[in-house]
């Protein structure tokens, strides 16, 4: 395994948008990605809440730890925090056209959570950014190539965006191991491959791996093709321990802190 072969963005990019189908873990990913540039030094770093649809795994639910990193959380607030509305701030638009550092925004599943993007379209299209499609092979409807073309026809056609990358993150919660991370990777290049487009990176957690990037950058792992990001668990759903959906105040005491731990 080889120091670092990248950074996790590519060069002058933006704006990152972060979409997939249901359980993909974009949130996931995308707080990782936040708290991994912040913890860099990049600065500043913004990450929007696009995501109007689950109430369960939502990056508002860590916006504590991600402001205690400098990171701005665009998402409702106070009594907003836990609307299950279709809430669009206007500091979204905002962020988008005064990008003045890295601009994550978590979307949500399919096409139903890709819909708020539509609004956002003509924005987008006049900034440089990326938009990325999560990809876990163990989630239904994207464990065929065929399913997962599907997935993407319907949020480019809701989105009214195209798909420019794809993130690997094939898991099975706590069953997961590095055989199974492999095999996801290689499925996300076929994918990748057959919509001609690249795989950006993939994932795995960092109790797999022997070594972890430093922060803001991607690891090079024998047996998968494409740079890998080391994964902390951060969202948790409350049946898992997580604190309960617009519980903020619990977060900066509970096992939500350890992501501004180095």
């Amino acid at each position: 395994m080889s120091e670092a072969v990248r950074a996790i963005l590519p060069d002058d990019t933006r704006i990152v948008l972060f979409t997939g189908n249901y359980g993909s873990g974009k949130t996931e990913v995308s707080v990782n990605v936040a708290t991994s540039l912040a913890r860099s030094g990049v600065t500043p770093v913004t990450i929007s809440d696009l995501d109007l649809v689950n109430p369960y795994f939502r990056c508002r639910e860590a916006r504590e730890p991600m402001e205690e990193l400098g990171i701005r959380v665009v998402a409702p607030t106070a009594d907003y925090h836990n609307a299950d509305l279709p809430i669009l701030l206007p500091e979204v638009r905002g962020s988008i056209n005064r990008a003045e550092g890295p601009t994550i925004l978590d979307v949500g599943g399919d096409n139903v959570g890709a819909t708020v993007l539509a609004s956002l379209a003509p924005d987008l299209r006049q900034r440089k950014h990326v938009m990325w499609f999560v990809l876990n092979k163990s989630r239904p409807f994207t464990g065929t190539i065929e399913g997962a073309m599907q997935i993407m026809d319907e949020i480019e056609r809701a989105s009214r965006l195209k798909i420019t990358g794809i993130v690997g993150n094939t898991h099975m919660m706590e069953e997961t191991d590095i055989e199974l991370v492999m095999d996801g990777a290689e499925f996300c290049q076929q994918v990748a491959k057959q919509r001609g487009i690249n795989v950006a990176f993939v994932t795995a957690a960092e109790s797999l791996l022997e070594t972890t990037a430093a922060h803001g950058t991607l690891l090079e792992v024998k047996g998968i093709a494409a740079p890998v990001l080391p994964l902390k668990r951060i969202m948790l759903p409350p049946w898992l321990g997580g604190p309960t959906p617009g519980s903020m105040a619990t977060h900066s005491r509970d096992g939500f802190a350890r992501i501004t731990k180095s």
